[in-house]
């Protein structure tokens, strides 16, 4: 893992002149990000990761939650998140190895990291192929995947001690209701229905 990332350090970040449509792969990978992207500007169907076209937002996010100034960062904290990440202490208090959390924060990550220039979409996409065996290897449905999130999210809200009237973090609540929207199958615009846990296992195609 550490080769690939001391790979993409060399390539040099290049943005297509327009999005093309996601395959069910793509559309898979950047599912993964989903449980984050709860607001009104997130985009959870295309690589880029807002509605509208906002690279200096998504530099402005890097360095002010991530502390991540440069693409060296980016790949440097991208290659902790999938090795250890968050999980590692959280072993012990959830009884279990919380991936999903890890791989929610690292593909927005990525996508953020797109959007701020730091990728071009190869390299992005490559980034967020790694995630594939690990997340598959451990969950087989969105609805594992979430309760997985959500499980790993209560534990981290009671280590901030955060109070339900807070804006950052959302209160838990928000969260809740944000991943029961993803997995209602009635919710046509949930990208989890567009691409449901088991494309990722057959053939790729267009959407």
């Amino acid at each position: 893992m550490f080769d690939m990332f001391e790979r993409f350090r060399r390539r040099r970040p290049a943005r297509p002149p327009h999005e093309a449509p996601l395959s069910a792969h793509q559309l898979w990978l950047v599912s993964l990000s989903a449980p984050v992207n709860r607001g009104r500007e997130a985009s959870r169907t295309t690589l880029y990761p807002f509605r509208h076209r906002d690279d200096a937002e998504a530099e402005r996010w890097l360095r002010e939650q991530w502390e991540i100034p440069d693409r060296d960062e980016l790949l440097h904290r991208l290659d902790g998140l999938l090795k250890d990440g968050y999980r590692a202490p959280l072993r012990e208090q959830t009884g279990a190895d919380p991936l999903a959390w890890d791989v929610a924060l690292y593909c927005d990550v990525v996508r953020k990291g797109y959007a701020a220039g730091h990728l071009d979409a190869p390299t992005a996409w490559e980034l967020l192929g790694a995630t594939i065996m690990p997340t598959v290897a451990a969950y087989d449905s969105w609805r594992a995947y979430a309760t997985d999130y959500l499980l790993v999210r209560k534990v981290w809200m009671e280590g901030l001690r955060a109070t339900p009237d807070e804006g950052f973090p959302a209160p838990q609540a928000v969260s809740d209701a944000h991943l029961r929207a993803l997995l209602d199958p009635a919710n046509h615009a949930s990208p989890w229905n567009q691409a449901p846990w088991h494309v990722i296992s057959l053939p790729d195609r267009p959407l």
